[in-house]
């Protein structure tokens, strides 16, 4: 059954059957649904979120042709599993932001930028994208963030340095922040 899902698979996208490729992970934050464009990683949903809402809005905003199979997904499950057991502090993946416009897009496209272990308060990202009043605007882009942990919306705290809202859940988002920067000092004393 395995084999033959994945050969109908290949046979929808060679026939252009299939734009919306998507698989489910587990993690330790649950399992993820992830899900990719032939432009690449178009969404990252935690469980939370309901998978089979998150498919629905795809297909209504994206295209109905959406499939579960592994073949645009694989880079990123790698990366995603990397970066979970320790071995990986970046993602290097194709994204496709078509889910994110105007200033939501300019927010998420920062996150990017925050590096491995650091965090940043919601009213520095609106300094660093030029809108220092826009702090709740930052607020509310980083909870639409269609891909979480890839573009880390968890280093966004607030000024008075607590974790703040997340699309995961609170405690997701101070596990992650634990985590990275527990791996970050271990890393730091290691470079010594």
């Amino acid at each position: 059954m395995g084999a033959l899902r994945v050969r109908l698979a290949m046979a929808a996208a060679d026939e252009g059957l299939l734009d919306v490729a998507y698989r489910v992970v587990d993690s330790p934050c649950g399992r993820l649904l992830l899900a990719a464009s032939d432009a690449g990683l178009l969404r990252v949903a935690f469980a939370v979120e309901d998978h089979d809402r998150v498919l629905d809005q795809l297909a209504s905003t994206v295209s109905a042709k959406v499939l579960r199979t592994p073949a645009r997904t694989e880079a990123a499950a790698r990366q995603i599993d990397a970066y979970f057991d320790g071995g990986r502090d970046a993602f290097d993946l194709a994204i496709d932001l078509r889910l994110v416009g105007g200033f939501r897009r300019l927010v998420v496209e920062r996150l990017g930028e925050i590096p491995f272990g650091a965090t940043e308060t919601y009213a520095q990202v609106a300094t660093r994208v030029g809108s220092p009043a826009a702090v709740r605007a930052v607020g509310s882009a980083c909870s639409h963030n269609p891909l979480p942990i890839v573009l880390p919306c968890h280093r966004v705290v607030r000024s008075d340095g607590s974790v703040g809202q997340y699309l995961g859940g609170a405690d997701v988002k101070a596990a992650l922040l634990k985590m990275e920067s527990q791996r970050s000092s271990i890393r730091s004393g290691e470079e010594r």
